[in-house]
């Protein structure tokens, strides 16, 4: 299977995590040895990735002076500069046409090590505009991110619920890492739209989203408040989980 290309999302504004980061912008924030953006550009590559599409808003130049073209991590950057920020899916949708299908959506405050081919695989099968790669609460390594919550049958997300937990008893979580097929842009509105608040919760009902659930050795570690930067931290420096 050919490797996708894929959105890698970057232009956040930093603010939840501002008293811990100095205003860097969150993706540049040190995890173990090397900045987040930077530990998800060498998994990518190491999954064979070599087309990565960078969307820029806060502190730009920060991000492009960091990672410069990208070879040195084995891939090509083009740039996605916001001077109005876009959202998850409004950020996609403005370059699903140069994405081809399917591709991939990554959300760069988040460390992810799963297997992407078998994401592609569910996704080819399941034969769904969207296919979100998810963990379970109880037995995958996590930060306690407060991700959409998902309830799944017969391989299809049939629930969907963002940042309200209490309502649904499901330990599945949305990890924030996507395979989309280009057809996806005509079910995404205008201007800033987000795909756990605006895209996903309207296309469960119909089975056009499947659900795959990463290997029980892959994990998600959520990087987007203080207290989460400094659960992965410990986990990475002093519990072992592995980065490479």
């Amino acid at each position: 299977m050919k490797a996708p290309k894929v959105l890698l999302l970057a232009a956040g504004k930093s603010t939840r995590i501002a008293e811990v980061s100095g205003g860097v912008p969150k993706p540049l924030l040190k995890v173990g040895d090397g900045a987040i953006i930077e530990h998800n550009l060498d998994w990518l590559a190491a999954q064979g990735v070599t087309s990565v599409f960078i969307n820029l808003h806060y502190r730009p130049e920060d991000i492009q002076s960091a990672l410069g073209d990208g070879r040195r991590y084995g891939v090509s950057i083009t740039w996605s500069h916001e001077p109005t920020i876009l959202g998850t899916a409004g950020a996609w949708k403005h370059l699903a046409a140069q994405l081809g299908t399917p591709s991939l959506v990554i959300y760069g405050d988040n460390l992810f090590r799963f297997d992407i081919g078998a994401l592609l695989a569910t996704h080819a099968a399941g034969s769904a505009l969207a296919t979100l790669a998810l963990f379970d609460q109880t037995t995958h390594v996590h930060t306690g991110i407060a991700g959409g919550r998902v309830e799944i049958a017969k391989g299809r997300v049939t629930g969907f619920v963002e940042g309200r937990p209490e309502s649904t008893s499901s330990t599945l979580v949305n990890a924030g890492a996507y395979a989309l097929d280009a057809a996806l842009a005509r079910d995404i509105g205008d201007g800033f739209q987000d795909f756990g608040r605006d895209v996903f919760p309207g296309l469960v009902g119909g089975g056009r989203v499947s659900a795959h659930i990463i290997e029980p050795e892959g994990y998600c570690l959520g990087l987007d408040t203080p207290e989460s930067y400094a659960t992965a931290q410990r986990l990475v420096q002093s519990q072992g989980v592995s980065l490479r």
